[in-house]
């Protein structure tokens, strides 16, 4: 096994210290720094655990020198595999429950198997067949299990965090269209399509009780004529949770509760109940208005995480069941549909919950700062979010042109109208009329039904244009016709439909050179070109950085249920004069990691070492030519400056910051015919 490069090594030592608890198997194993490294780097790429796994996997498999690999987990007495490279081969249960047992790794053969420490939701072992049995690889698979242990739970907690803020911006958007609803049955239908969206589910239906004739009306019923579905209120699962006013889960292994189904319904419908999850729908007073249920979780969102039992199937007889993720947001979903049809007639109730939900999304959106550009950039968008006139944001990658937007939409008399934001840059030239403008059914190929584009949408509201420079020219031109007619015509139809949604556009790229280049419309970049506002990114904001980073470091410990670890006077410096390339969103990753990763109550300025950009600063240096001394010249002058810029002028800390005392540093400088009074 190769050498480990040093400055590995002394990478691993700083996470060591950074986050003990979950790291204590590293610090005698340096030769599995690469690796380590290089899976810890991707943890905090990936937002989806199961590519992190399948590249981990991949990654050990190679510095392993193994033939096969698997995450094996230990749910409720059952071995499952998570994720697997090579080869499958017949597991030694034997081991793996050794390994479990004893919390430490172990060998059997051509096997070797690693715990996943501390456990999470399962227990996982990390098992490699065909490696060289010897001390130093069972030392590199323990510290590569643990460093997976980690990012596997880092990642999962951005994954539930995405999920939780998209659930949330869903019920927003349901609780816009409910307003414009006015009649029971598409106010049913709508509620129904969107629990089996959110919820994962085959088949969503939601019970009145029609309590003089004690009987439960359901709709929508498919395969029902006139789609609606009446049985007696003490039938089956969903009588039970009427007459009882508890939610309820059938398991679809459970016999005993299998035979509580009431199968007559089955039968009528020509379907199967295999799973189901049922909820009770109360007001906001208390009254029982019937139940809302969903039916047989869909196998592919079961095993999304890339986690396969023995028993999972693909096909529609998977035996997937409903989790208490799925109940909980069941539950806020029959929260707002019982408000919204105890207040079909009367849309007080059904405003005031869809406020709620616009005030709960606008108190997420907060532009942090006292610098002067953040306060003028404040005091700007309060006089733009009064007027309907379009904005143009310009900055770098990561300043937060997206948050700028939502705050302009929430400040706005939009407000209560939905805000959809729509990036240009991931939209293909053959979507892009569908995206935008919508399509009717049999449109195209794939145009199974109608579909209302984003302007649509965002009528009466706000659009965001992200990275609008990736714009095609034929998307251009298709763009600047609706911003000048506020007119839109679906993909496949005739019919005109008036679009009043404000346009907010956004990008990094210089436009005013672009249009001299012939790369974007000129006509298009003046009637996007009202008002301009330019992002300053966060090296040019002083303080900021120090009130943003303790503002996310609060709120991801918050989430990782710990007390916020408080930043040393030389952690607050080390974060000053970090030039952040990445701008805010560099730093908002920094202070998620450290939420999750460090153990200690204080953050050092060793904790961030890892904050400097993978792209050193200084490498165009290495591209000077000519004679060694005076590239060597060159590189200590630039070097110094440098020093002197990220210390804001102050000798002292560009000394330290250099390793020199002050005196040296003056001396230096001279040598290199600098003059002193640059600092």
């Amino acid at each position: 096994m190769p050498r480990p490069p040093r400055t590995f090594a002394r990478g691993i030592l700083i996470i060591d210290d950074a986050a003990k608890s979950d790291f204590d198997r590293l610090r005698s194993r340096p030769q599995a720094a690469p690796a380590v490294l290089e899976l810890l780097w991707k943890s905090c790429e990936h937002e989806d655990a199961a590519r992190l796994l399948k590249e981990a996997l991949a990654l050990v498999l190679s510095f392993v020198g193994a033939d096969y690999i698997a995450l094996v987990s230990l749910t409720e007495a059952k071995w499952s595999i998570e994720g697997e490279s090579g080869s499958r081969r017949n597991m030694p249960t034997g081991l793996l429950a050794e390994v479990l047992d004893r919390e430490a790794t172990a060998a059997e053969g051509a096997w070797i198997a690693a715990p996943l420490v501390p456990r999470r939701a399962s227990a996982g072992v990390l098992l490699v067949h065909g490696a060289k049995s010897s001390r130093e690889t069972t030392n590199v698979l323990d510290a590569l299990a643990a460093a997976l242990a980690a990012g596997l739970a880092s990642v999962r907690a951005r994954q539930q965090q995405i999920r939780r803020t998209e659930e949330l911006e869903t019920i927003l958007e349901l609780a816009a269209q409910w307003n414009q609803t006015h009649e029971m049955v598409p106010l049913l239908e709508q509620m129904a399509q969107t629990a089996t969206r959110l919820i994962h589910a085959d088949r969503a239906s939601i019970f009145l009780w029609d309590k003089p004739n004690r009987t439960l009306v359901g709709r929508p019923a498919l395969g029902v004529e006139g789609g609606e579905l009446r049985i007696p209120d003490d039938a089956g699962i969903v009588g039970q949770v009427v007459q009882h006013g508890l939610p309820r889960r059938v398991a679809a292994a459970d016999l005993a509760q299998q035979q509580q189904i009431n199968r007559r319904v089955d039968t009528q419908l020509g379907y199967q109940t295999r799973s189901l999850l049922c909820v009770p729908l109360r007001t906001p007073a208390g009254e029982l208005l019937g139940a809302f249920e969903v039916i047989n979780k869909l196998a592919d969102a079961a095993t999304s995480d890339g986690a396969k039992s023995d028993g999972a199937k693909s096909d529609g007889a998977s035996t997937a069941d409903f989790s208490d993720d799925d109940e909980a947001m069941l539950i806020e979903l029959a929260g707002h549909a019982a408000t919204a049809l105890a207040n079909t007639q009367e849309l007080e109730e059904l405003v005031a919950t869809h406020r709620r939900l616009v005030d709960q999304a606008a108190e997420d959106v907060r532009l942090i700062g006292q610098s002067p550009p953040i306060q003028t950039l404040r005091s700007t968008i309060g006089r733009v979010a009064k007027t309907d006139l379009a904005v143009l944001l310009l900055g770098e990658n990561g300043t937060g042109k997206e948050v700028v937007s939502q705050a302009i939409h929430y400040l706005s008399g939009r407000r209560n109208k939905p805000f959809i934001a729509v990036n240009c840059a991931a939209i293909a030239e053959t979507l892009l009329e569908s995206e935008l403008f919508g399509h009717e059914k049999g449109a195209f190929t794939d145009a199974h039904e109608a579909r209302a584009g984003k302007f649509e949408l965002a009528n009466g509201g706000t659009l965001f244009l992200d990275e609008i420079g990736d714009l095609s020219r034929g998307g251009q031109a298709k763009l600047l016709r609706v911003l000048e007619e506020k007119i839109v015509v679906r993909v496949g139809g005739s019919k005109p439909i008036h679009t009043d949604a404000r346009v907010i556009a956004a990008t990094n790229q210089d436009l005013a050179g672009m249009v001299r280049q012939k790369k974007f419309r000129e006509d298009l970049y003046f009637r996007l070109n009202v008002v301009t506002l330019e992002l300053p990114p966060l090296r040019e904001r002083g303080d900021d950085v120090l009130l943003l980073a303790e503002h996310f470091l609060a709120d991801f410990s918050r989430k990782a249920r710990r007390r916020p670890p408080k930043l040393t006077a030389m952690a607050r410096k080390r974060l000053v004069q970090h030039p952040w390339p990445g701008n805010v969103r560099e730093l908002r990753n920094l202070m998620e990691r450290l939420a999750y990763l460090t153990a200690e109550d204080k953050i050092e300025a060793e904790d961030l070492a890892f904050i400097l950009s993978p792209r050193a600063e200084g490498s165009e240096l290495l591209q000077f030519d000519g004679p060694l001394t005076d590239a060597t010249q060159a590189f200590q002058i630039e070097y110094i400056k440098r020093a002197i810029e990220r210390s804001r002028g102050n000798m002292t800390d560009a000394a330290e910051l250099l390793g020199l005392h002050r005196s040296n540093l003056y001396r230096k400088m001279r040598q290199l015919g600098m003059s002193v009074e640059e600092g």
